[in-house]
Parts: C-alpha cells; sequence; structure tokens
C-alpha cells in the first residue's frame, strides 16, 4: 500500500469523525443525532476497495462512539460497537462497488445510489442486535422507540449519502482525483 493512500485513509477518518461530532452536536436529542461519517467511509470504500472501507469506518467512528457511548448512555459498548456497525458498511461498500465495477459503468452514478443503501443494511442489522440483544444484555434496559427512532434517522442519513455518493460518482475530475490515491491495481 502506498503512502499517500494511507494518509488519504487517515485523513478521511478523521474527517468521519468531524462529519460526525458536528451534526451530532447541533442535532442531538438523547441518544439521537444526525451523524454523516459515513460518507468518508463509502468513498474510501468506492475507490480503495472493502478493506480500506472497513478501515476508514472503524476509524471513522469513533467520534459518535465516544459521543453515544462514555458520553452517552452506552458507556464502553457504545465506544465498541459503533465503530464496528460503520466498519460493516464500509466493508459491503467496498465489496458491492468493487463487485459490480461501479466505477467502470455508463450510468455509475444512478448505480451507486442503491449500492449505498444496500451496503448500509448489515449495520442497520447489527444496530438493532446491538439495541435488543447487547444493551439488555449488559445493561438491562430496552427501548423499542429508541431503536425505530435510530433507524429512521439512519436511513434518511443515508438517502441524502446515497445521492451524494452519486453525484461524486458522477463528477469525472473527483474520481481521477480520488484514484490517484489507490494502487493501480486496486478494485476500482
Amino acid at each position: 500500500m502506498k503512502t499517500k493512500t494511507i494518509a488519504l485513509v487517515i485523513t478521511m477518518a478523521v474527517l468521519g469523525n468531524l462529519l460526525s461530532l458536528a451534526p451530532i452536536g447541533l442535532t442531538r436529542v438523547g441518544q439521537v443525532g444526525f451523524d454523516f461519517s459515513l460518507v468518508t467511509t463509502l468513498i474510501v470504500a468506492l475507490y480503495g476497495g472493502p478493506v480500506l472501507g472497513f478501515l476508514t469506518g472503524l476509524a471513522g467512528g469513533v467520534a459518535a462512539g465516544v459521543m453515544f457511548g462514555p458520553m452517552g448512555q452506552l458507556s464502553w459498548l457504545g465506544l465498541v460497537c459503533l465503530p464496528i456497525g460503520k466498519s460493516l458498511t464500509g466493508l459491503t461498500a467496498g465489496l458491492l462497488f468493487s463487485g459490480l465495477r461501479i466505477s467502470k459503468r455508463e450510468h455509475a452514478s444512478a448505480f451507486s445510489v442503491p449500492i449505498v443503501l444496500l451496503a448500509y443494511i448489515p449495520e442497520f442489522l447489527f444496530t438493532v442486535f446491538f439495541f435488543l440483544a447487547l444493551i439488555p444484555h449488559f445493561f438491562g434496559w430496552i427501548s423499542i422507540p429508541l431503536v425505530i427512532s435510530i433507524g429512521i434517522k439512519a436511513w434518511m442519513e443515508l438517502a441524502v449519502m446515497s445521492i451524494l455518493i452519486g453525484a461524486l460518482v458522477g463528477n469525472s475530475g473527483f474520481s481521477k482525483f480520488m484514484l490517484t490515491f489507490f494502487d493501480s491495481n486496486s478494485p476500482q
């Protein structure tokens, strides 16, 4: 892996944390707040593949883990599990983008919108498992309304992010720029 690829992944993880902190700080109500950290994870997954998408999601999910974990009601479990959920989206997005060769397709931007939505499904299922199985097991409380509100909020975020990723994929200048950071044998 090239040094500039590593630097880009680290930069995108930091940016992902900033895209998490600012919206959560402005919109947080209890354990619910808008979080757009997956934008950077999806970009890296698209151009760098599943492993780099996974790593970016894992590192880019730390701010949300802290905000809702130790600074919220989810304690250490939130700090551990929220980044894992984001890494699942990075991994899945990377697998789908590279497996379907989205960047090489005509109308790649239109294809990327449903791919982003599909890529979120494993994280969504993990989130449901987290709130309905892990939280009750470790902390003894359960909140179905909280799970529903987080799910609705998350799908709204993903709808916005899928359109943004579609626009970025459709921009040839952006795509050429991003490809300069990844090895020539990259899946994209």
